[in-house]
């Protein structure tokens, strides 16, 4: 196991290298430049000039690469950001928790109710109650993200008034948040009132977000179920006379995990990497909003910083939910 954890570790650095260069291309791609975004109206050819020569855009594109390299990702340091001279590093330590609360929320949710009603459906094959978890998964899969946000926004928020539609907590609040996971700020605060606070700002985009993994894991689950509870394992199980709990316990939902964790890992990583629509939506202050700021600013750092970084993330992400495979299965540990 060990050594599994080793070798994919040191694949993380070709698979870096590759984003790095796909990224470096991408952006340079982009119509406009940095010097245009900030200068807007009153760019002239003399300023833009003077602003591409300040950042060095005025280098070849293969020195502009190679310093990036050596500079920034040789030392550990994704680079300052070109609008608020901030360094990137300091943006995702403020703004990564964020999409972290709110990836956690939504895989919670996902999970909470894509796998109790997968296997149900899958133990019920073929009735009513199956039919309607497909149609309901298939709706999940096909409503727009921005949407159903807009739509629970005027339901929940606009209608009933029941939840706040904005924001990670109320605009009023001075509260301090040393770790930014405002949660657990509020949990080691001893704040029951800030802790609902902020669970009640994360239920909407959780629910938002978690619409799609919620599908998924679903119709994920239905298969895995209707594939296990066939084996010769699960019908000996049950001539033994084993009762029917301890049989689904201990056979069918454990042998059906591999493939749904694999699914969990997938969407965590892609969750994390930043819900650009979600955010947008709710006015979340994570990194995809983030992100696609930096994109109309055309921020060259902050595109390749946060993009190198997510990147990692999803990488550890998925070699957890491979390492997740020997503790569920422990056939494969000892392979």
């Amino acid at each position: 196991m060990l050594r599994f954890i080793v070798r994919r570790l040191f694949l993380l650095v070709p698979i870096l290298l590759g984003v790095s260069l796909l990224v470096f291309v991408w952006i340079h791609l982009l119509p406009g430049s940095p010097a245009q975004a900030l200068l807007g109206e009153r760019a002239t050819p003399q300023s833009i000039a003077q602003i591409n020569h300040q950042f060095g855009l005025d280098k070849p594109l293969y020195v502009q690469y190679w310093r990036y390299l050596v500079e920034t990702v040789g030392h550990l340091n994704l680079g300052t950001s070109i609008k608020t001279f901030r360094p990137v590093t300091f943006e995702i330590e403020n703004r990564f928790p964020a999409t972290v609360e709110l990836a956690l929320g939504a895989m919670a949710f996902a999970l909470a109710v894509g796998i109790p009603l997968g296997f149900f459906a899958a133990k019920k094959y073929g009735s009513f109650f199956d039919h309607s978890s497909l149609i309901f998964s298939l709706l999940g899969i096909s409503i727009p993200i921005f949407f159903l946000g807009l739509i629970l926004k005027y339901i929940f928020a606009v209608r009933l008034g029941w939840l706040p539609s904005i924001g990670r907590e109320d605009v009023l609040a001075t509260r301090s948040h040393p770790t930014n996971f405002y949660i657990l700020d509020a949990i080691l605060n001893g704040d029951p009132g800030a802790l609902w606070d902020t669970i009640k700002h994360l239920i909407l985009p959780s629910i938002a977000l978690g619409s799609i993994p919620l599908a998924i894991v679903t119709r994920i689950t239905r298969a895995a179920v209707l594939d296990v509870q066939n084996e010769d394992y699960v019908r000996t199980a049950r001539a033994k006379g084993l009762p029917p709990f301890q049989v689904d316990q201990r056979h069918v939902l454990r042998n059906a995990l591999l493939p749904i964790s694999t699914i969990i890992g997938l969407q965590t990583g892609l969750l994390l990497s930043g819900a650009v629509l979600t955010e947008t939506v709710f006015a979340w202050p994570g990194v995809g909003s983030w992100l696609k700021d930096a994109i109309f600013d055309r921020d060259y750092p902050v595109l390749q910083g946060g993009i190198m970084f997510l990147a990692v993330v999803f990488v550890v992400v998925n070699l957890i939910v491979d390492i997740s495979y020997a503790v569920i299965n422990p056939r494969i540990r000892l392979s």
